[in-house]
């Protein structure tokens, strides 16, 4: 599969609409993930490195070699205002591949964060800068330059297959890929799932049941549930 190659870096991918990712950016990545037919979740063991951390742009893909950083440097230079960098590994490993000083370098070239299945470190100052990071592990190992691997081709990260400009999304509750041609679809039924669910917190905060909004006692009838004194 392509997403197996080395050695490659392609320098021009079909970024999601602006106004699409723009739109995303308005929702939480459950309501993305229930929009998109409950698809598109990465592993939730991918956990924010400071709690406030939240991203939303298009991804710039990375595949790396365990315990190498060396083609995180070369992302840098493919970067473009509101890119995401989403690194996968070729095989596990949770050693420290990007800091503070990659940070700053992704940052001068208009990155908004970075997913990644592997480690990271320098929290603190990743957190004084607000550049958001969501990573597999929290490890100070530092890595080596020494292997190729390969930029802007289709990878699998934490289980979720990522292409060249798809949109990524991350918060508390994890992280969802939405392909870069569905963004703005994606973006108007999650519209409509917002709206709809406001209408339900209404209704709950009126002290209505969700037994009765949603229909569940014929059901649940049905199978049997009996209600005893």
């Amino acid at each position: 599969m392509e997403h197996t190659r080395t050695g490659v870096v392609r320098t021009s991918i079909p970024r999601a609409d602006p106004e699409a990712v723009a739109a995303l950016s308005a929702f939480d990545v459950a309501t993305i993930h229930e929009a998109m037919g409950r698809t598109g979740l990465m592993r939730p063991y991918l956990r924010p490195v400071y709690p406030r951390a939240r991203l939303c742009g298009t991804a710039v893909t990375v595949l790396l070699q365990p315990g190498d950083n060396w083609m995180l440097h070369v992302a840098a230079e493919q970067l473009r205002d509101g890119d995401v960098v989403v690194a996968a590994c070729t095989t596990e490993s949770e050693d420290g591949f990007f800091g503070e000083l990659l940070a700053t370098s992704f940052r001068a070239r208009g990155c908004t964060g970075l997913i990644i299945d592997g480690g990271v470190r320098d929290t603190a100052d990743l957190e004084e800068m607000d550049f958001p990071v969501f990573a597999r592990a929290i490890n100070a190992k530092g890595t080596v330059k020494a292997t190729l691997g390969s930029v802007n081709v289709p990878v699998v990260c934490a289980n979720a297959l990522v292409r060249p400009g798809d949109v990524v999304v991350a918060d508390r509750d994890g992280v969802v890929v939405v392909p870069h041609e569905r963004a703005a679809e994606v973006a108007q039924t999650s519209a409509r799932r917002t709206t709809d669910e406001e209408g339900k917190r209404v209704r709950f905060r009126a002290g209505e049941l969700g037994l009765d909004m949603y229909g569940m006692r014929g059901p649940l009838a049905e199978l049997g549930l009996r209600y005893e004194d």
